[in-house]
């Protein structure tokens, strides 16, 4: 499948050349006479090559001016600058989020959450499935709800029509899985839906069936639960008409936590090349509080060469950075494809695209110079992606300067490691799965042994591999500290006590650098953000306390009191 893309053109520093940019606000730089801003007398990380501590950061306009002492940046700033005194805080580059789903939470962020950390047992759950129930009135209203989990629950157990039907046995009923890859519905659903036990199943997808054939409800994939979310009235018309809205407000989230910058991995997959203006016009005006990186759908791809919007589209605020394919499905679904079963199970989990599939759509679209987000959980999945990349590679494409990603990248052996270096890609960690869902990992999904190959960090940084890590919000919260915390600590929410695979540890200095200027590298922004060095991008977070100087599972617990985003205080006061 081709895509008429622009090719990525990088110059020796990483900045993007040749490319026609939608200019917004802020994109020509501060003016000579741009107000200039002191921040002194604190603790200015810049996240620079050497990690460098100063006391001082001065900006003007939207960039970076200085970085240094309390004096000499005041004589780098002039007379007549404002002065704002940090009083011992700490300045960080402003964090980035290089891989969450911007349309789910704008579009289903509103839906009431019944997982597993508010409701931690079945029957819970189904009680308050019963209450959205009896809240929701209108004809046609449909009953939608998010964040379902069965594998955290006590005991684990999935949610079929026979549960559903029971609660809400008049009206439809969708509940999305917390990893955005399985759905569950109700039996009127199903109907309005038209499936039934002759309903075919798609390819890399399938059908939950009882015994009989008949359909449980339980929807296995986005091919098979995305259409039928989509019959939900009130989803359509959010997506529609209130998306723009519903976008600026997950800028505020994003801004509240100290993030300047998301990075969409699914662009286009449910509205085409519509999202993309949507983004472009959440910046009319000021009232969008982050900037966007984003992947193109790979199965959306033509639409968008139609409609012109290429790798490179947009501008530094919002800006098209490659293209995403997902081969395989979640490891706490048991769809993560494995090289060997799962704990107690036949099943290796799937293939969503088969891997002469992944192989003939990463040469194509790395011969067209494309940047790719390579969904892999599984092992056999990332076997599958390294195979795609290293054939593009051996067929004379570049692949080193394209930095393909490998998102999750849960299970990694050592030999894989070795070929990410050698193929310049990038591991981004969904280090989340430690915290939330280790003990499962560990219990019923991997077993104690493979479950030491979880989130490499450490492995991956001795490696000499820029690594990045992300949320995958909505599938775990948006928090970049929260992010640092786990990849430092690796501690178990359901074992306090506990640390999983305590030797992939990292330092507090590489995990900060992973949500900041690796994070800039992946997304191919590097030029422009990730980092605190005269003439980039004024994007910062002031923080309460340093998080070298905590107790590492404190850090997520720091306070982020004022955030930065283009020269522009954007929350806090």
């Amino acid at each position: 499948m081709s895509w008429n893309r622009r090719t990525f053109i990088k110059t020796s520093a990483g900045a993007l050349a040749g490319l026609s940019l939608v200019r917004c606000r802020g994109e020509s730089g501060g003016e000579a006479d741009a107000e200039t801003i002191v921040f002194r007398n604190g603790v200015v990380l810049p996240v620079d090559d050497s990690f460098s501590e100063h006391t001082a950061l001065a900006i003007r306009g939207n960039r970076v001016l200085a970085v240094g002492s309390d004096d000499a940046v005041a004589r780098a700033a002039g007379r007549g600058a404002q002065t704002i005194d940090l009083e011992g805080r700490t300045v960080l580059p402003g964090f980035i989020e290089p891989h969450m789903h911007f349309l789910l939470l704008a579009g289903l962020g509103h839906l009431q959450d019944v997982g597993p950390f508010k409701y931690p047992s079945f029957d819970a759950t189904l009680d308050a499935l019963a209450r959205i129930n009896e809240q929701t009135t209108g004809e046609g209203a449909w009953v939608a709800a998010r964040q379902f989990d069965p594998i955290l629950l006590e005991p684990p157990r999935e949610l079929t029509t026979r549960d559903l039907d029971k609660v809400i046995p008049d009206r439809p009923a969708f509940v999305l899985n917390a990893s955005g890859h399985i759905a569950y519905v109700n039996s009127k659903t199903l109907e309005l839906a038209g499936v039934s036990e002759d309903t075919p199943d798609p390819e890399g997808a399938s059908y939950g069936r009882y015994e009989d054939g008949s359909p449980n409800g339980v929807l296995y994939g986005v091919p098979v639960h995305l259409p039928i979310m989509l019959k939900n009235p009130a989803i359509a018309e959010r997506l529609d008409t209130g998306f723009v809205d519903a976008g600026r407000s997950v800028g505020e989230q994003a801004a509240a936590l100290g993030i300047t910058t998301v990075c969409d991995q699914a662009t286009g997959a449910l509205g085409g090349p519509a999202e993309v203006e949507a983004y472009r016009e959440m910046y009319t005006g000021s009232g969008m509080k982050a900037r966007i990186r984003a992947y193109v759908f790979s199965a959306m791809a033509p639409t968008f060469a139609e409609a012109g919007i290429e790798v490179g589209y947009g501008d530094a605020l919002m800006r098209v950075a490659g293209l995403k394919m997902v081969t395989d499905g979640s490891n706490q679904g048991f769809t993560g494809r494995q090289r060997e079963p799962y704990v107690g199970k036949d099943s290796v989990g799937l293939f969503y695209m088969k891997p002469e599939e992944t192989r003939d759509a990463v040469l194509t679209d790395t011969r067209d110079g494309v940047p790719l987000s390579l969904h892999g959980n599984g092992d056999a999945a990332i076997d599958a992606i390294l195979d795609a990349v290293e054939n593009a590679k051996n067929e004379g494409v570049d692949v080193n300067s394209l930095r393909c990603r490998i998102e999750h990248c849960s299970i990694l052996h050592d030999e894989q490691i070795e070929r990410i270096k050698a193929l310049g890609m990038v591991p981004s960690f969904l280090i989340n799965h430690v915290h939330y869902w280790g003990h499962v990992m560990r219990d019923k999904v991997f077993g104690p042994e493979k479950v030491q190959l979880l989130d490499r960090c450490a492995a991956v940084e001795q490696a000499g591999i820029p690594w990045v890590m992300h949320s995958d919000a909505p599938v775990s919260p948006l928090g970049s500290l929260h992010l640092i915390r786990v990849a430092v600590a690796r501690d178990l929410w359901k074992e306090p006590d506990t640390v999983l695979a305590p030797q992939e540890k990292v330092s507090v200095e590489s995990a900060i650098r992973a949500v900041t200027r690796n994070a800039a590298r992946a997304c191919f922004s590097e030029h422009e953000i990730g980092s605190l060095e005269p003439g980039k991008l004024a994007d910062f977070v002031v923080l309460g306390s340093d998080p070298r100087g905590v107790e590492p599972r404190a850090i997520s617990d720091i306070e982020v009191h004022q955030t930065w985003m283009d020269g522009s205080q954007v929350y806090g006061s």
